[in-house]
């Protein structure tokens, strides 16, 4: 098969902070890809959160020796899901495979992606039988897995992060996507097509410490519950409507009592403070919520750019111009 008629894959890799583990990432999907070659052709996109250590040092050496090699770096940290969202809108290839640079989720696995995507399959995604960190920190991530899967209006893979193919089709519908708090599981879940998971074990980290903390799992869990479902604006209104019942009741209570059965109630400070406070918390609960959904409004009535790529390598390899994108086109020093 001559390289013009192969199937074009891209490999997006969003990196921070990760000099260490260029070099053995690279290693590692270079082997992979090399398996895979009498069959597709590859472009690797590293997009770089505005790094502070030398990876995009190391990065532009390397895609000085390998032209299968691009990087957008980024004016400054944008988040993991911008940086993801940005390296599927340079995409070029009939798929894309998402892929972190600490090798937690094993390269060798792209083989049996593409397989399935063969078969018929636009979305085939990583589903992790097992998982590194703490018993906290499982805990804290199937529980939010769960509840999201739970309120959200499209069913969510359970155990799955953002190991995964798309097929061109999805990377066309990301791309008119002007989502300014981009939750991709959830948006590509809602895209609908033919969607697969392959169960797999997460490695511990090549190198280095994870970077994301959590509070950007708080982060997180916000955007994909706000983003994903109305339910928490529902539960407000249900609950306000169950309080007024509630008050209605014991107010006609009172009544009854008072003029049918002559009961004299004696003052009640304590249940008086209880009731107002209890009121007072609700409100400030319901608030909040309401607060979470005009925040993103509002972020997304200013149009700001996902992401802003300082420098691109090569120079001008800018992403797709879709909506909310700003790029400067500049040569590498």
């Amino acid at each position: 098969m001559s390289s013009k008629t192969k199937k074009l894959i891209s490999i997006v890799v969003p990196v921070f902070n990760e000099q260490h583990n260029i070099g053995p990432f690279y290693d590692a999907v270079s082997e992979v890809l090399a398996n895979l070659a009498d069959r597709y052709r590859f472009e690797i996109i590293f997009t770089d959160n505005h790094s502070t250590d030398e990876t995009f040092t190391k990065l532009d050496a390397l895609a000085a020796r390998d032209d299968r090699v691009r990087v957008a770096r980024f004016s400054k940290n944008f988040g993991y899901q911008n940086s993801i969202l940005t390296g599927y809108r340079m995409a070029r290839g009939n798929a894309a495979i998402q892929l972190d640079c600490d090798l937690q989720d094993p390269p060798a696995l792209m083989g049996e992606f593409l397989d399935k995507w063969e078969a018929g399959y636009r979305v085939v995604y990583g589903v992790r039988r097992n998982r590194t960190g703490g018993a906290a920190s499982k805990f804290a991530r199937k529980t939010f897995y769960r509840l999201v899967n739970y309120l959200a209006e499209d069913e969510l893979p359970l155990d799955a992060g953002d190991f995964r193919l798309v097929d061109a089709m999805i990377l066309d519908a990301l791309r008119k996507s002007n989502d300014r708090n981009p939750y991709l599981r959830g948006m590509i879940a809602s895209y609908g097509f033919s969607q697969t998971g392959i169960v797999y074990d997460r490695e511990t980290r090549h190198s280095g410490e994870t970077k994301f903390s959590f509070a950007d799992l708080i982060h997180l869990s916000l955007d994909g519950i706000v983003s994903q479902s109305m339910a928490p604006l529902r539960v407000a209104t249900y609950v306000g409507l169950t309080v007024v019942l509630l008050i209605f009741l014991g107010l006609l209570v009172v009544l009854i009592g008072h003029f049918i059965f002559g009961h004299t109630w004696p003052p009640g400070y304590a249940s008086t403070i209880v009731l107002v406070m209890l009121g007072i918390s609700l409100n400030a609960l319901f608030l909040g919520i309401i607060g979470e959904y005009l925040a993103r409004i509002y972020r997304q009535t200013r149009e700001v750019p996902w992401t802003i790529v300082e420098r691109t390598i090569p120079a001008g390899d800018a992403p797709d111009s879709g909506p909310g994108s700003a790029t400067r086109r500049q040569d590498i020093d």
